[in-house]
């Protein structure tokens, strides 16, 4: 299954760092590692809250990834705002099993800046 995740520079550095093929521990304050069905709302959180943020330095990055299907269809898809507001909520304590289903490297598809795409 293709998904897609909004992520800050911190979180990206360290995506980056593992070869694009994990995605790191969530800290305490963060129980659920939720990847996006679409594009879009990936989008939406990179580009309207996350290249926004001081705390992500006005930058929000979109990337991409396919998980093997079995380890998907273990997370009931959730709705969290409208009917394109589609997401899997992970356990934190599942993430490395999760990391482990990943099939493709993780791709950098979307990077934005003050709310405005960068383009390569």
């Amino acid at each position: 299954m293709r998904l897609w995740r909004p992520v800050g520079p911190a979180e990206l550095a360290l995506i980056e760092a593992s070869g694009w093929k994990r995605f790191p521990p969530r800290l305490p304050e963060q129980p659920i590692f939720y990847p996006v069905l679409n594009f879009e709302y990936a989008e939406q959180i990179a580009r309207d809250w996350n290249s926004k943020g001081i705390a992500d330095r006005h930058e929000g990055h979109v990337v991409s990834f396919d998980v093997a299907d079995a380890m998907a269809t273990r997370y009931p898809a959730r709705t969290a705002g409208a009917a394109m507001h589609r997401e899997l909520w992970v356990p934190a304590d599942e993430l490395d099993t999760f990391n482990d289903a990943i099939e493709t490297s993780i791709e950098l598809v979307a990077s934005y800046r003050h709310g405005s795409r960068v383009e390569d």
